[in-house]
């Protein structure tokens, strides 16, 4: 009798579903690895975000304000301090360049206005009525006293500030991959790194490293417009910075960026408010950036003839009016104007009680 022999008839699985299911298995698996490594992006920038705030003095609002301003909503200040610390160590540093910059988040629009470090004005804390140099204001109270005295001297609040030393300065412009520059004309400068290396600029586009647009930033004494045009380069840069900020790989970057900066920055922005801003001004250019400057003339004042900056001031009205409108403030009909001195003649013999230990730095 013949055996019955039982042949097992396996079902083939459509190779469709196959692929489909590894498709899926493949796509949960990406999904969990950039879950998982955007929360570690945001982990790291929260903690080196957390190193780089320090709270003013004064608490969050500015005595010109009614209330603490929600930057997303209303027009806001910020005032850049770059710390010229390397001569000291760190320790008790000047400011080496002042830019005011007034956001209004409604219309995304930016002014921007840079405050010569030589302006001879009265120091926020001064009681005497003798006036100095502004980057004097750091080396004397910190941020406090600079953030004051700012205020004070164009008559609007500083609602945000943030202050970077040399080495953050550097580190950020490496960080997001150097910047784009139109340079003015041919120069040279010093490294900062080895006094005997110079680094030379041609008219023209280039591409900066941090060290480069450093000495780009700091030269003054080749330009024919002086500390005009070096505030101007400044700008400049920071017009720069932000365009390379908004690009992609930038903002995916964060993290890393956050960290190589955050032992070098101060700032009392919040990271949600950084956050925020990121958002609301995405796609903002630093072309989109309009920049106002302060006029004035040459002082010297004092046996050693020490150089100041004396402010026109119809020219500084203008620019406080013009901040002011931008924060949505009342204008000043009219600006007390200094009576001590005459701005145009340069001549010693000031009523002025000047400190030579103090004033003769910058020069």
């Amino acid at each position: 009798m013949a055996q019955r022999v039982k042949v097992r008839v396996r079902k083939k699985k459509s190779k469709k579903k196959k692929i489909f299911k590894r498709i899926l298995v493949l796509f949960l698996l990406l999904i969990i690895c950039m879950g998982g490594f955007a929360v570690y992006k945001i982990v790291n920038t929260l903690q080196a975000a957390d190193k780089t705030y320090d709270e003013l003095d004064r608490g969050e609002k500015s005595k010109l304000r009614d209330a603490v301003i929600d930057i997303k909503k209303k027009p806001f200040s910020v005032l850049f301090v770059g710390i010229e610390d390397y001569a000291t160590d760190g320790d008790h540093g000047r400011s080496d360049s002042l830019i005011v910059a007034t956001i209004n988040p409604q219309d995304k629009t930016m002014k921007m206005v840079s405050i010569p470090r030589d302006t001879r004005v009265q120091l926020a804390s001064d009681t005497t009525g003798s006036k100095e140099k502004i980057n004097a204001a750091y080396a004397k109270g910190g941020k406090d006293e600079t953030i004051e005295t700012v205020e004070q001297f164009l008559n609007i609040p500083i609602d945000k500030y943030a202050t970077v030393d040399f080495d953050g300065f550097k580190d950020v412009i490496d960080e997001v991959g150097g910047i784009d520059i139109d340079v003015p004309f041919d120069f040279n400068e010093k490294s900062d790194v080895k006094k005997s290396k110079k680094i030379y600029f041609k008219k023209g586009n280039m591409h900066l490293n941090g060290e480069e647009a450093l000495a780009y930033a700091r030269m003054r004494k080749q330009d024919p417009r002086g500390d005009f045009g070096r505030n101007d380069r400044q700008k400049q840069i920071l017009r720069a910075m932000i365009d390379q900020m908004s690009k992609a790989n930038n903002i995916a970057n964060v993290d890393n960026i956050a960290k190589e900066v955050s032992d070098h920055i101060t700032t009392n922005f919040r990271i949600t408010e950084g956050l925020a801003l990121q958002q609301i001004y995405s796609g903002f250019k630093g072309d989109d950036t309009e920049t106002l400057s302060i006029k004035g003339s040459d002082l010297y004042l004092g046996p050693n003839r020490t150089y100041y900056f004396e402010p026109d001031q119809t020219n500084l009205a203008n620019v406080q009016n013009e901040l002011r409108t931008h924060l949505k403030l009342p204008t000043e009909s009219s600006t007390e104007t200094d009576s001590q001195t005459n701005p145009s003649s340069g001549e010693t013999g000031s009523s002025d009680t000047t400190n030579p230990s103090t004033n003769t730095s910058g020069q």
